[in-house]
């Protein structure tokens, strides 16, 4: 296991809110979530970042000297560094320097299990090390030598921009196909018309605990951070009888990485496309509010904030005093409070998955026969008729109308009189 120094630089400036014990509070949960010890924490406020070593060189020789001390293997940084002030602070620390970027596609990278998210992954990191290969920066030789440097099949790779520039083209192709790909599945789940509803949230919030009670699932829980990262689906069935698909995401952050977002867009295509999002939040967490916010942040950069959300305050198990979790559902807008791992508020939950489904509309696209003109009255009552084309046998109707009432319709037309 490799040992950490970690260096907190809180810009003066504000920074969404968060504060610098937050900042140095998810820092170490991020480096134990990679599998590295914290061994210690330097704090430093910078009104402008140096431009050489981003806390200036005194605080460098500082962190360095308590490096030396603690035996340290790598310092890491929760700011982004430019590839000079990587540079400049590995001669003067003379370890391992990464950022907070780095310390996340390492993770990412560990738990990137299925080809695609490999794929993503990989794709990212060569994005963010391309600008770092001049000089004495971030050396590619060294990839596959602990955090910070592992990458999907700890495959070591060539410094010659020229082979990361095809390797970059390359992914982006198989990513392209990939999203060809999901984006039949897609076209195909449409023809059959199932609602999707995209589980999202705050990485830890407990998004795959949910969904392995709501659909009796085995997906891997871990008490750390991305621990879930490829995307998974499981069919569902409402107690109306409605099908639905539940998608499990992958986890939002603060300042998630922009070429994380970029890498991962096929995946969160999902998002965009699922009817109903079903937002879980970590009601324990004294941070409840701002997660929520840098979720909401994710969602206005894929431009689907105005998706019907419903907030699943989880955890409530954690919460002493019934009191307070009354005060958070009057709070949070469209919510219901449960407990994914001690199965509570789940069928609550549920109840407004169904009562919001009631409320959208699908499309039916059938043929009525004259023996089963009666049904026509349900459609005039409860949708909106698109088009109409009578024939000697019956007519072909085309019409919205919501998703029950379109089941039910589909099962009486197959019906025998």
């Amino acid at each position: 296991m490799e040992r950490a120094i970690l260096v907190i630089t809180h810009l003066k400036k504000d920074r969404n809110a968060w504060e610098a014990e937050e900042d140095v509070q998810e820092l170490i949960e991020l480096t134990r979530s990679s599998g590295c010890e914290v061994l210690a924490q330097v704090k430093a406020e910078v009104t402008h970042p140096n431009p050489a070593y981003f806390i200036g060189s005194g605080k460098a020789q500082e962190v360095a000297l308590l490096a030396q001390e603690k035996g340290a293997d790598v310092v890491i940084f929760n700011d982004d560094l430019s590839s000079t002030q990587q540079r400049n602070l590995e001669d003067v620390l003379n370890i391992k320097t990464i950022d907070r970027t780095q310390l996340i596609l390492d993770i990412f990278a560990q738990h990137a299990k299925s080809a695609e998210g490999k794929i993503q992954v990989e794709l990212a990191q060569v994005e963010y090390l391309l600008p770092r290969l001049s000089g004495k920066g971030i050396m590619l030789s060294r990839l596959g030598g602990g955090i910070g440097t592992r990458g999907p099949g700890e495959q070591k790779l060539e410094v010659d921009r020229r082979r990361i520039r095809k390797r970059i083209t390359r992914l982006r192709q198989d990513l392209e196909k990939i999203s060809q790909r999901r984006q039949a599945l897609r076209k195909k789940r449409k023809e059959v018309d199932i609602p999707t509803v995209a589980i999202i949230g705050y990485t830890n919030a407990g998004k795959t605990s949910l969904i392995n009670t709501l659909t009796s699932s085995e997906e891997l829980v871990r008490d750390s951070l991305f621990s879930t990262l490829d995307s998974v689906s499981r069919r569902y069935v409402l107690p109306d009888k409605q099908k639905i698909l539940f998608l499990d995401t992958v986890g939002f952050l603060h300042r998630l990485p922009h070429n994380l977002i970029e890498a991962f867009k096929s995946t969160l295509e999902e998002v965009v496309e699922a009817d109903i999002l079903l937002h879980v939040l970590d009601i324990s967490d004294p941070l409840a509010q701002k997660k929520k916010d840098a979720v909401y942040e994710v969602l206005a950069e894929l431009e689907i904030r105005d998706k019907p959300i419903i907030t699943v305050l989880n955890k409530i198990d954690k919460i002493e005093r019934p009191d307070f979790t009354e005060r958070q559902l009057s709070r949070y807008e469209n919510s219901v409070a449960i407990s994914a791992l001690n199965k509570l508020g789940i069928e609550e939950l549920i109840r407004k998955i169904t009562n919001r489904l009631v409320r959208q509309v699908a499309l039916l696209k059938t043929f009525v026969p004259q023996e089963k003109f009666r049904l026509l009255n349900l459609i005039y009552a409860e949708g909106e008729i698109l088009k109409e084309s009578y024939q000697d046998r019956g007519v072909y109707i085309e019409a919205k109308v919501p998703y029950i009432v379109r089941d039910r319709l589909l099962s009486l037309l197959k019906d025998k009189d």
